[in-house]
């Protein structure tokens, strides 16, 4: 890295410097983060607990709880001390730090997300195959080959962006270290990291949902096959809300990173990127297993006891 002398603090603006705004926002994020984790910890408890729940669909499920539950606190509890600090400071390493585990586990999930939907694929189109299709030896491989693409995708930003000359200004419009707003206070010339997120989100969103959208034609094709009423409705719930999931996810990416960097607007572009950040974590039990038939029993087999993790859950049916 070069020049990284000329800048050792950061200063994070966030949303407001009023302080009745900043305390609603601090009990509006920290029930978030709350509510979050608690549905991600609850998922991975019953993946790990119940044993009809031990086959890939639910591991995916389970190590996606796992990477939201990261992705939001890598944010969220910085976010909440700044709401209650006058100088809302990060250091040079802790930013560079927060970017890189963002965009590792924001990678991590878009490739998860891929693989969710090839494992729909092959327990639709061809289910008496589906234990030996998504043996061990299948599973895990996409799993780590997932982190490994996160891991290099959040390497290659990080080095690219801390790698410029920070000497204008130390103020990022933000409220955490996402790569436009550190490029929009950079000194040095930033096309080619411009160029680098183009082209390196455009090509792994591209081939992430060709990978969906190839999965799910496939999934069409068995539907249309199949004779059963009862056969096609568990189908299309069960893929509606992984597509939901999907959409949600990728949209907001899309939106936030492949677009001309003369389209950003700061000030927007953070409200879109908290949702993607906070918001999505807190979302994605809800979509993927809450209206999951086999995980609401799951439910009420480990937590049937418990009147609060039971009134939680079922009170969303």
């Amino acid at each position: 890295m070069k020049n990284v002398t000329e800048v050792t603090i950061f200063v994070l603006k966030g949303f407001t410097d009023k302080p009745e705004l900043q305390t609603i926002l601090f009990f509006m994020f920290l029930a978030i983060y709350l509510f979050t984790m608690m549905e991600n910890l609850v998922l991975g408890l019953l993946v790990f607990r119940d044993s009809r729940l031990h086959n890939p669909t639910y591991y995916f499920l389970s190590v996606l709880s796992s990477v939201d539950a990261c992705f939001s606190s890598v944010i969220t509890p910085n976010m909440l001390v700044d709401f209650m600090s006058k100088n809302k400071v990060i250091s040079f390493l802790g930013c560079a730090a927060q970017m890189l585990l963002l965009v590792t586990f924001g990678t991590t999930e878009s490739f998860l997300l891929a693989a969710m939907a090839y494992d729909r694929y092959v327990a639709i189109y061809n289910p008496l195959l589906y234990s030996v299709s998504m043996s061990p030896r299948v599973y895990v491989p996409l799993i780590v080959a997932s982190y490994v693409g996160g891991i290099l995708d959040g390497s290659v930003h990080t080095v690219a962006t801390f790698g410029l000359s920070f000497c204008a200004s130390n103020e990022i419009r933000h409220v955490f270290c996402d790569i436009p707003p550190l490029l929009a206070i950079s000194c040095s010339d930033t096309h080619t990291n411009q160029q680098l997120l183009f082209y390196f989100v455009g090509a792994i969103e591209i081939v992430t949902i060709l990978i969906v959208l190839i999965s799910y034609g496939f999934i069409v094709l068995a539907i249309l096959n199949m004779h059963s009423a009862e056969g096609r409705r568990k189908v299309f719930s069960t893929c509606g809300s992984h597509l939901t999931g999907v959409s949600i996810f990728h949209g907001t990416v899309l939106f936030m990173y492949v677009r001309p960097s003369s389209s950003y607007a700061l000030d927007h572009d953070m409200i879109v990127s908290i949702f993607y950040m906070v918001v999505i974590p807190m979302l994605n039990p809800i979509i993927y297993s809450l209206r999951n038939k086999d995980v609401k029993e799951a439910m009420k087999r480990v937590f049937g006891k418990n009147w609060f993790i039971s009134y939680i859950f079922h009170t969303k049916h």
